[in-house]
């Protein structure tokens, strides 16, 4: 159960830093205030899932799914360059999630 609510928190990540995107510098505050309420939702579950999952995994896989989903997402929606390097950066990522899930 503790990995499923790691992967959502780590999903949250991603929600919220597109939140804050949209919030525009938080001149939209609708935007910015919806980001902060995620982001402290992805908080708390992190911390929920430290009661059983080793921190330094924990916290690793977190960020990693933040990292390469950010990354993802500005490829996807804000038309960044989708270059053969940040490609292969973010299956580096992927694979020390992957990683760090099966040691």
């Amino acid at each position: 159960m503790a990995w499923a609510v790691l992967l959502f928190a780590g999903v949250l990540e991603v929600v919220w830093l597109i939140l804050f995107k949209q919030s525009e510098g938080f001149t939209r505050w609708s935007y910015g205030v919806a980001g902060l309420l995620v982001s402290l939702l992805s908080f708390v579950l992190l911390g929920w899932t430290l009661k059983t999952l080793p921190v330094g995994t924990a916290y690793a896989i977190w960020t990693g799914i933040g990292a390469a989903g950010g990354a993802i997402v500005g490829i996807l929606l804000y038309g960044e360059p989708a270059t053969g390097m940040r490609l292969a950066c973010i299956a580096l990522i992927v694979a020390g999630i992957i990683g760090l899930k099966l040691a």
